[in-house]
């Protein structure tokens, strides 16, 4: 039995990010006080998370919002971008570089204006699976049950038919709630595992 597809988040799964600190560091920097930058910039980020501000309005923003000069407004976006690609996860990443031919495979990804072309450039994403379903391209982030459905839909293939891992355990639940298959990542050897068994034809638990 030919596994139709397997679908991978990104941040938690592929990449390992870690909290760095980075905002309460900044904070401190022109001495704004703790939860200044969340309260002032949440909807510039939540709009760069479904495309709805580009990246050149996410840095007016964050200029006008903040009020950091030209040489802190790039440190503050140089941290941001540090935080949000991480590392790379080797491991699962190695493997699924072994199943094309076996199945085919998708990233769904909560994003942010410019993740493509980062991670393209520092991971090659584009180029370990077929199709890479951004939010900020989509318009559409988890949990809507929309996101699983167009990630699914891009490698024409049936949501029963497709697991879906990620990190998030409320987003591993949306999947369920859609038909999908769904693994809750807590480790390397476990995903892999579970994404092996579904390529082999053989069942594992969640």
């Amino acid at each position: 039995m030919t596994a139709t597809c397997v679908i991978f988040d990104i941040g938690g799964v592929l990449e390992i990010t870690p909290r760095t600190g980075w905002v309460r560091r900044w904070e401190e920097r022109p001495a704004l006080a703790p939860g200044t930058e969340g309260e002032r910039m949440r909807d510039v980020w939540h709009a760069g998370s479904i495309g709805a501000a580009d990246e050149r309005t996410v840095r007016d923003q964050a200029a006008a919002r903040l009020g950091p000069g030209a040489a802190r407004l790039e440190a503050f976006m140089t941290d941001l971008w540090t935080e949000y690609l991480g590392t790379p996860n080797d491991e699962p990443i190695a493997y699924a570089r072994r199943l094309p031919g076996r199945c085919r495979l998708g990233i769904l990804s909560n994003s942010f204006v410019g993740a493509r072309e980062r991670e393209a450039e520092r991971y090659r994403f584009d180029e370990l699976v077929e199709r890479i379903v951004y939010s900020h391209e989509l318009g559409i982030a988890k949990p809507d049950p929309r996101a699983y459905r167009a990630a699914c839909a891009s490698l024409a293939a049936p949501p029963e038919s497709c697991p879906y891992i990620d990190d998030v355990p409320a987003n591993v639940d949306a999947v369920r709630a859609v038909g999908m298959q769904a693994h809750l990542f807590e480790d390397n050897a476990r995903t892999i595992a579970r994404v092996a068994a579904h390529v082999d034809g053989r069942t594992l638990g969640p």
